[in-house]
């Protein structure tokens, strides 16, 4: 899966995170079902170590009321594509 594909997953499934907000009463009931989900699917969006915490703060973020208005996944993804990049280490001959 290409880093766009993620992207555009990332947001949708933040975009499905936010829906808990437009329905009153039902919105903290429907986290319950979210949070574990939306903790699994950042695990397999993004593998290894870094996906795995992503996942559990994800999961905390869409179980604790209040927090859901975090991009998790956008912001994952920025992450991982902008700001994870390894810079080439130039080796200086002496």
């Amino acid at each position: 899966m290409n880093k766009y594909s993620k992207l555009f997953l990332g947001i949708l499934f933040d975009a499905i995170g936010y829906v808990s907000f437009l329905i009153p009463g039902i919105g903290e009931f429907s986290d319950i079902v979210w949070a574990p989900l939306s903790g699994w699917l950042m695990t397999r969006l993004y593998k290894g170590k870094s996906g795995k915490i992503a996942g559990v703060i994800n999961f905390i973020e869409e179980a604790l009321p209040g927090l859901d208005i975090i991009p998790t996944f956008t912001l994952m993804w920025i992450y991982t594509y902008v700001f994870s990049k390894e810079t080439p280490r130039v080796k200086i001959e002496q």
